[in-house]
């Protein structure tokens, strides 16, 4: 039954050659460059911000990288136990998006853009998450939008990125101070330079 559920909602979302071209050109923008927005934002936390917050900021990123390891391991173990077939690769529906057939379950997009978004929502602020989470929405419905997901792999990316979050939650218990300390100690070596300058925070 879920199965059948599966492949319902897929042909309900997914493209057909009659759909206007605007919207196929949306959706890969979307499913192949939107998710750059997490690198981007990283980076940015790390290096700027107001004085009072920058430290906040920089265990929030070590929290969220934590996370994102977790859920890519995690996912990984999914499709190795699990494994599915992406939707063209079992000749349903059309493909708009190159990718190879290898196992779509859970979606590794899904995984990163959903541990990122959850890890705003419980360790930054509601409405940056939600934010996220709606980033993280308009990557689910683009991919299998295009093709090349079905809709249990989005769910399977949002509650891998859930388990994520949690196990570096419970991690950040035994190591988090320690890993900070050095993080800040080996950024502080590498971009002496770029600091002294102020072109970063300290």
């Amino acid at each position: 039954m879920m199965e059948e559920l599966n492949r319902s909602l897929f042909l309900w979302i997914n493209a057909t050659p009659h759909s206007p071209e605007w919207a196929l050109e949306m959706a890969t923008f979307i499913a192949k460059d939107l998710i750059a927005i997490v690198p981007m934002l990283i980076v940015a936390l790390w290096l700027w911000g107001p004085r009072d917050r920058v430290g906040s900021q920089r265990a929030l990123v070590l929290k969220t990288g934590i996370a994102l390891l977790y859920a890519m391991a995690i996912s990984w173990c999914a499709g190795e136990l699990f494994p599915h077939a992406r939707p063209f690769a079992v000749g349903l529906g059309h493909q708009f998006l190159s990718h190879a057939a290898d196992d779509s379950y859970p979606s590794d997009h899904g995984t990163a853009i959903f541990t990122f978004a959850l890890a705003f929502i419980f360790w930054h602020r509601l409405w940056s998450g939600v934010l996220l989470l709606l980033v993280g929405v308009a990557i689910a419905w683009s991919r299998i939008y295009l093709g090349v997901h079905w809709p249990m792999d989005m769910l399977g990316g949002f509650l891998v990125g859930m388990l994520g979050c949690l196990f570096s939650h419970m991690a950040w218990q035994f190591y988090g101070e320690t890993l900070s300390e050095r993080a800040s100690q080996a950024y502080r070596f590498v971009f002496a330079l770029p600091i002294r300058k102020g072109w970063v925070r300290h």
